[in-house]
Formats: C-alpha cells, structure tokens, sequence
C-alpha cells in the first residue's frame, strides 16, 4: 500500500475574527500535516456575500501568521489548486450541480421559504419529521415551467439516499452511523446562484486533494450528507476527524462573555503566540498526564489524532495566564526587550524612536520584572514608575510605611551617600543601603520598604538595589527628596 501524501486545510468563513475554536482546528490540522510532513492548505470559504468582509479575512490571515500557522497553499501564496477564495469558484460549483442535474442525483425545486415553513409548522403540528417532503423532486417539464412562469427562482436540491445507513469511521470517535431516513434532500445551489456549504466544500476539498478533513465536532451533522455528495459524484471520501467542543470555565460553550476569545485579542492582551499554540494543543489533545510544556517542535513530533480525546475541553484563563508566564520568564533578554518596547510606546512613556542607551535601560528594567509577569500588558502598569517624573502612590503602603517617625532623618542620610554613590550601580547602592541601616540601627527591611513606597509607589517591585539602578541617581533622589518632605509633613500634624 503506497503511502498517503497527507494534505489537510483550514477553511474558515470571514464573518468575524479567527477565534480560540477556529485557531485550534487550524492548529491540530497543520500539526497533522507537519508531523507527516504533508501540506497544510488554507481557504476562505466566502459565499456568504452579505456577511464576509475584508476585514475578517486580514484578521483571519494575521491570526494565523501570528500563531506561526503557516499555510502551504492559499492566499498570498498561491498553490496548484487555487483560487483559494470560494467566492472566485463559482464556476466550478456550477459544472458539478449541473453533472447532478444531467444524472438526476439533484433537482429544480420552485418552492417559496413562505410554503415551506408552513409546510415544517404543519409537521411539527402532526408529530412528523419536519423534513423537505420532495414535493418538487419528480416535476414534469410542463410543470416547472408554468412554476416558472410564476416569477419562482428555483433551487437546486440534491436527491439523498432515503433507505440505509451512511458510515464514517471517524479517526477520533469511531464508527459513527447515520440513519439515512433521517436526511432530507437539502439544497446545493441557491436561486441566487451561490452554493451552500454542504455542497462547496465536498468540491473544493475533492479538487485540493485533501486527504483529512479535521474539524469541530459541530460539522457532525453535516458529514453524512457530504458523504453522500462524494458518493453520488464518484469522488474518493476522505478521512474524517472531529475535534471536540472548546466550553468556558462553566461548561457551557466558549463565547465572549468568557473573556477574549479572538486570537488577536489574546495577542494585544500581552500573549506570547508559542504559549497560546502550547495552550490550544492541550485543548482535546494530550501526550501524558503530567507533560504540559511542549515547543512547537515538539507538538509536531509527538501530535497524532488518536490521542485527541472525544471529550469536550474546556478553557482555563488562569492555565493560559499561567504558561504564558513561563514562556515569558524563559524568553532571551533582546527578544524581551523586543516585546515590551511597543508596549511602553502604545502608552506614550517610550519616544517612537529610541537610542541605544535607552534600549539598554529598558532591558534592565524588562529583566527586573520578568519573573513578576504572566503578560506583557501586565509590563507597562508594572514599570511606569520607571519612565514618568512623578508617580500615584497607594495610600495604605504610605500610610503604613512612609509615615514612620524615623523615615525623614534615615531618608536624609540614604540621600546623602547616594548623591556621592559612584557608580551607580547595584553593588554601591546595596553598600549605602547597609551603611545607613547600621546607622539608623533598624532592620534592613525598615530601610528597604520606606524606600520601596518613596521610589514605586507601591509596596510591592523587583529588589530595590536593582529597581534604583534602572531608574538612575536623579529620579532616584528626586523622589526620596519628595517622600521625605511629605512624611515630614504628616508626622508634623
């Protein structure tokens, strides 16, 4: 038996932005095709006139570029199959409804949406299978003319098999069985000449030669009518998998009220695409009880459908919160640097152009925090005490720790040996920090916290020798020169 040249696609309707359901689909299917070292293919699937716009399909193609989801095939790349737009295929769905018609597997149905919802409110009524009841799937030529008289614009509907079973061996749930009593002959054109989805997709994914169509398990429903479609046109059936449903944290499914759902939400939110690609894995799939950490490498080494579990996962911000803040800690200091840069500019406390001192500033100040944060948005609140002259203090950490009967003096001597600290480095400020504790005979922490709200404004920050190193003597001093003055001020009182 020749080996398979494994092809999967991703094919997305840009209605909206890529969100978490979608990027996992296109993950685990360019995971697959990675891992045997087959082609991963994109296509928008863009018959929805009114509903698809250009924005959605940039959001779509930046979500996926972001992710390092790169596609072998489709827009901006081309390939051997294209156009890669469904909307640019119409032609081709034409040929093949009209194949059908010539073979009478499908028909010229002339019934109004008004008749047919009457006709479903009258099943319903009478208990019965609400089902399109083939009405105009026998018409003679005289009458789908004088239907046509009417001002009726047909559809076309496909002509299903209503006696057996349809079977998919789904590589992720088994044999599933479909009664095919329970289909009804559905619709593959529209009067307006654009092809449902049932229909475009089995002809493009026919035509691309894609071998494994993995999706959500959402596309259940839709799988035996597609099979019957391949069927009907002599088509090879492929391989089919269907991943299970993405719930919130209160198993019910994920939506926007669970927090960012669109990939380029989690991206502006400060995370990293290799801890969101790490995440989305670990969503239906999983290697081992305890592995959780895994390098893009790695997923496509060790990713295989059969460890997919049939389950539905569920999303977990904290978890998400979690590893992308081990990625951070792991990140090279440049690449850091790299990353809070933009952030810092977004909030005006960087100029759009910054010199090589600077870099080397924001570095060391990155570095100080990086332990400290699970995203990158959490940088900026983090360190703004570090690029602005005056800063918002909390009222409990002063009132707790500034307002110390002894802070003014100690400050004025802290003041004094840092005037003259040269250089000002850590090792020279924790040298005068030690001086003036012998001095003032308290506990280090007595000296350091005072110090800490003074210069932060908070309580809590990276170690103080290295937070007064990257801030520099003139801040540094200017803001114990203020504090003193205000605890002065209240002590006073």
């Amino acid at each position: 038996m020749s080996k398979v040249n494994v092809r999967t696609r991703f094919a997305p309707s840009p209605t909206g932005y890529l969100h978490v359901g979608g990027a996992r689909t296109a993950l685990f299917n360019w995971l697959y095709a990675r891992h045997h070292r087959g082609t991963f293919v994109l296509r928008i699937e863009d018959t929805d006139l009114e509903r698809s716009t250009e924005e959605s399909v940039t959001g779509i193609l930046e979500g996926l570029d972001w992710l390092g989801l790169t596609w072998d095939e489709g827009p901006l790349r081309g390939g051997d199959f294209g156009s890669y737009f469904q909307s640019e295929r119409l032609d081709i769905y034409r040929q093949y409804v009209q194949r059908l018609l010539e073979e009478d597997k499908a028909y010229y149905c002339y019934c109004t949406p008004e008749e047919l919802k009457a006709r479903r409110q009258d099943a319903f009524t009478q208990g019965k299978d609400p089902k399109y009841d083939r009405r105009c799937a026998n018409l003679t030529t005289t009458e789908r003319q004088a239907l046509k008289a009417e001002g009726r614009e047909p559809v076309v509907r496909f002509r299903s098999s209503d006696s057996g079973n349809t079977e998919v061996d789904d590589l992720i749930r088994g044999k599933i069985v479909f009664d095919n009593q329970m289909l009804d002959d559905f619709v593959i054109l529209k009067s307006d000449g654009m092809p449902t989805y049932n229909f475009a997709v089995v002809i493009d994914d026919h035509l691309m030669q894609i071998t494994h169509v993995i999706r959500g398990d959402d596309h259940i429903s839709n799988t035996p009518r597609q099979i019957q479609v391949y069927e009907a046109l002599g088509f090879p059936v492929p391989e089919f998998a269907h991943l299970p449903m993405i719930l919130g944290s209160d198993k019910t499914r994920l939506s926007k009220r669970h927090g960012a759902t669109s990939v380029t939400e989690y991206r502006d939110a400060g995370f990293l695409p290799e801890a969101l690609v790490n995440y989305l894995a670990l969503l239906g799939w999983s290697y081992s009880a305890t592995d959780t950490l895994f390098t893009t490498e790695e997923l496509i080494e060790k990713f295989s459908l059969d460890r997919v579990s049939r389950n539905p996962a569920v999303f977990d911000m904290k978890k998400l919160e979690w590893m992308n803040g081990v990625y951070l800690r792991e990140l090279d200091p440049e690449r850091l640097t790299d990353l809070v840069i933009p952030e810092l500019q977004k909030e005006g406390l960087l100029p759009e152009t910054i010199d090589g001192p600077t870099r080397e500033r924001v570095k060391k100040i990155a570095l100080s925090l990086q332990s400290r944060i699970r995203t990158l948005a959490e940088f900026v609140p983090s360190s703004r005490y570090f690029f602005v002259d005056e800063i918002e203090y909390d009222a409990a950490a002063v009132e707790k720790f500034l307002y110390r009967d002894y802070v003014p003096d100690m400050f004025g001597l802290l003041l004094d040996r840092l005037m003259k600290t040269e250089p000002f480095t850590e090792a020279n400020i924790e040298k005068a920090f030690l001086e003036v504790q012998e001095q003032v005979n308290r506990k280090l922490g007595d000296v350091i916290q005072p110090v800490r709200v003074a210069i932060t404004g908070t309580r809590v920050s990276p170690g103080m020798y290295e937070v007064l190193a990257a801030l520099g003597r003139a801040r540094t001093c200017h803001r114990l020169k203020t504090a003193a003055e205000m605890a002065k001020v209240k002590i006073s009182q």
